[in-house]
């Protein structure tokens, strides 16, 4: 199937750009565009397009006369709204042929244009950054020049970051499987007045933990349960020393992750659940399973299969919210930028470092849930937020309720 349709995309790109159609003017003028401002910024020290002036000024122009050409177009096209295919000679075959062509070239210098004054830009920034002594006034060989510096900040925030996400997901998902069969748990004939008590008292703790942890913020909860256990750890003979090498910030958050996610996945594992057909576990019965045998069986495997989007979505989620435990001291990836950002007094760049890292991690995590979702043959979710995807069940409105 995977194979199927790369070819058939492939087969699309491929048609798209060999085949005549009628927006290679318009579209091509956007690439002309774009190559002309990159051909008015200035060069940086590694161009190599800064010996051959005359080549370029006729690149440059080469473009000019594209956009000239567009425009006439364009002209044409208003002139003769209605019958522009039959007079205008934009529209014959031959024109719209060399068009194709020409468009090409167009794309092709854009192409050599970026690589001069963007890539080759980079790469200089990137040389300036890592051998000078001190940082540059350059924004950007400024904002390499911390990148490299502080690398081992970033590094230890970033693998933070994803152990919290990881194992916190991990957690989160064996204790919303626990809570989930208390929530679901529904009163049998057989059963005995213990065994409803029980079933009785863990669906309510169940709903009251879920309307807790759903309704209020994780930073809110991280402070609770680090504050909290610290202040009853206090209450020992513990020196501070070492109630620090105990109940770590580390420990902490992962802590506050497991539970916080926890409520979430439940609800999602609850949804997935509700929306295997009723009639599965009423064949189950009629077999002469027992309810646990029926729902552990039978109906949980085709619900957690249900619910594998919205849960993989969860590891995502919980990347980027681990931001919030900084707050509390955790050497997240957060953390470091405010700690690089405090060293160089360069708030902004050491964000925007931690935003194209986060957005790095979130790519990654969301390919590889992509293709666990493939492999087990269940639509995976694009990459957003939780409160705005769409679910294939009903789990997912219930389970990202108050998420915001």
């Amino acid at each position: 199937m995977d194979s199927a349709r790369k070819t058939t995309c492939l087969g699309r790109v491929a048609s798209f750009v060999l085949n005549d159609h009628r927006y290679v003017l318009l579209g091509t003028s956007v690439v002309a565009l774009i190559g002309m401002l990159l051909s008015s910024s200035p060069r940086s020290q590694m161009s190599f397009l800064a010996h051959y002036y005359t080549l370029e000024l006729v690149m440059y122009y080469l473009l000019v006369l594209w956009l000239v050409i567009s425009f006439a177009g364009l002209v044409v096209k208003l002139l003769h709204w209605n019958t522009y295919a039959e007079v205008s000679p934009f529209a014959r075959t031959g024109v719209r042929h060399a068009l194709r062509i020409g468009s090409y070239v167009v794309w092709a210098i854009t192409l050599v244009l970026f690589i001069d004054r963007v890539v080759m830009g980079f790469v200089a920034a990137w040389v300036e950054a890592t051998t000078s002594t001190s940082r540059p006034d350059n924004a950007l060989a400024s904002t390499l020049y911390m990148v490299w510096q502080g690398r081992d900040i970033f590094a230890r925030g970033a693998m933070t970051t994803v152990g919290l996400a990881l194992f916190g997901t991990i957690i989160a998902f064996v204790l919303a499987i626990l809570l989930v069969f208390c929530r679901v748990q529904q009163i049998d004939r057989p059963d005995n007045d213990l065994t409803r008590f029980l079933k009785v008292v863990g669906g309510g703790f169940a709903r009251f933990y879920s309307t807790i942890v759903r309704g209020t913020p994780m930073m809110v909860q991280g402070c609770i349960i680090y504050y909290g256990v610290f202040n009853l750890l206090r209450a020992t003979t513990l020196s501070v020393t070492q109630i620090n090498g105990i109940w770590t910030t580390f420990i902490a958050g992962l802590v506050t992750i497991s539970l916080n996610s926890c409520a979430y996945m439940m609800e999602v594992l609850r949804g997935g659940i509700e929306s295997v057909d009723p009639g599965q576990a009423e064949a189950a019965r009629s077999l002469g399973l027992s309810q646990w045998q029926a729902m552990s069986k039978v109906v949980f495997p085709q619900g957690i299969k249900n619910a594998i989007p919205g849960l993989s979505n969860e590891l995502v989620v919980n990347i980027k919210d681990s931001s919030v435990l900084s707050v509390i001291g955790t050497f997240d990836l957060m953390f470091a930028s405010r700690t690089v950002a405090g060293i160089y007094y360069q708030n902004f760049q050491a964000n925007l470092v931690a935003a194209v890292v986060y957005l790095m991690l979130t790519l990654i995590a969301s390919h590889l849930l992509g293709m666990l979702a493939r492999r087990l043959d269940v639509r995976p979710q694009p990459l957003m937020s939780t409160s705005d995807m769409p679910m294939p069940t009903a789990a997912s409105q219930t389970a990202e309720e108050g998420r915001a």
